[in-house]
C-alpha cells in the first residue's frame, strides 16, 4: 500500500493541473470502491474551482472555493494518470478507471484495479473532526512530530517499536517499508518493546524518520508491485533501500557484512540486521 512518500509524489504531481483551475467534468463510474462514491460527485465537482491541494497521512485532499474538501485514498492499487491536453492524446477511460476529473487543460483518471482506494467528501470546518482524519497523530515531516512527544508515545507500552510505528495515532503516514528502514539506520531492533526506548534512541528515530521519508519523496517514492507516478514513471527509492526485501543479503554498514533477517509480525515481514540491530534481552 503506498505510504507517505508515494502519496505526496502524487499530490505534487497533481498539483499543477489542479491548482486554481475549475472542473469542467467529473465522473464517477462506480457506485463504490472501498466505500460508497458520493452520489453528488459530478454535480458537488463540476463547474468548482480547486484552490489547493495537501496531504494528510495517507490521504490527498482537494480544497474547493466552496468549501468542499475531497478526501482521496488510493488504497493498495490506486494510481493517478494526469493526461494535458497540449500534448496528450487522451485515451477512452479503461475497465479500472472509476473517477475521471477535467479541466481546461487536462485529463485525470483514478484507476484502481483492486477497489480498496475511496474518495469522500467533507467542508473545511468538518476537516479535522471527519472520522478518517481526527485520529491521525502528527505528520512526521512537521514540528510536532519530536522526541519529547514520541517518547511520551512509547512509555510504557509493551508492543514492539515497530508494531508502534506503524499506528496512525502515533505518528501518521508511516508504513511497513519504512518502518524497518527507519529502525535499520536507528540500530533498533523490531521486537524491542517501546517501553524499553531509551531517550536518545527516540531522538535517533525522529531523525532518521525525516531522512528516510524526505530521500524517498525526492525518488519518487518506491515502486513494489502497483504504484506509479502520474506521468506513468515508477519510484526509484525501491533500488536505495537498505533492509527492506533483502533477506539474506549482506548488511550495508561499513565493517558488519551480516546477513539481513526477516521475521513476521502481526502478519508484516520485518527485515533488519542482526549485528547492527542486536535483540533485546
Amino acid at each position: 500500500m503506498p505510504e507517505l512518500p508515494e502519496v505526496e509524489t502524487t499530490m505534487r504531481g497533481m498539483a499543477p493541473m489542479l491548482r486554481g483551475e475549475t472542473i469542467i467534468r467529473a465522473e464517477a463510474r462506480r457506485a463504490n470502491l472501498r466505500i460508497e462514491i458520493p452520489t453528488d460527485f459530478a454535480d458537488r465537482l463540476t463547474g468548482n474551482v480547486c484552490e489547493r491541494l495537501t496531504r494528510r497521512s495517507k490521504y490527498i485532499l482537494l480544497h474547493f472555493t466552496d468549501g468542499l474538501v475531497m478526501i482521496l485514498h488510493l488504497g493498495m492499487s490506486g494510481k493517478i494518470s494526469l493526461y494535458n491536453k497540449a500534448s496528450d492524446s487522451l485515451p477512452e477511460p479503461g475497465k479500472h478507471d472509476h473517477l475521471i476529473w477535467e479541466t481546461a487543460g487536462g485529463l485525470m483518471m483514478f484507476n484502481d484495479p483492486r477497489r480498496f482506494g475511496l474518495v469522500t467528501f467533507t467542508s473545511e470546518a468538518e476537516l479535522p473532526e471527519h472520522k478518517l482524519i481526527r485520529h491521525l497523530g502528527p505528520e512526521p515531516l512537521s514540528n510536532q512530530f519530536h522526541e519529547a512527544r514520541l517518547a511520551a508515545a512509547l512509555q510504557g507500552k509493551r508492543s514492539p517499536v515497530k508494531t508502534i510505528l506503524l499506528d496512525q495515532r502515533t505518528v501518521s503516514g508511516i508504513g511497513n517499508i519504512y518502518a524497518c528502514e527507519i529502525l535499520w539506520r536507528a540500530a533498533i531492533h523490531p521486537k524491542t518493546l517501546a517501553r524499553d526506548i531509551r531517550a536518545e534512541q527516540a531522538a535517533d528515530i525522529v531523525t532518521h524518520t525525516r531522512d528516510v521519508l524526505c530521500e524517498a519523496i525526492e525518488a519518487g517514492g518506491s515502486t513494489l508491485k502497483d504504484y506509479a507516478k502520474v506521468d506513468g514513471e515508477l519510484g526509484y527509492f525501491q533500488h536505495q533501500f537498505k533492509v527492506y526485501g533483502r533477506a539474506g543479503e549482506s548488511c550495508l554498514k561499513p565493517n558488519c557484512g551480516d546477513d539481513i533477517e526477516r521475521i513476521v509480525q502481526s502478519g508484516r515481514s520485518s527485515f533488519y540486521c542482526p549485528c547492527c540491530q542486536p535483540a533485546p534481552e
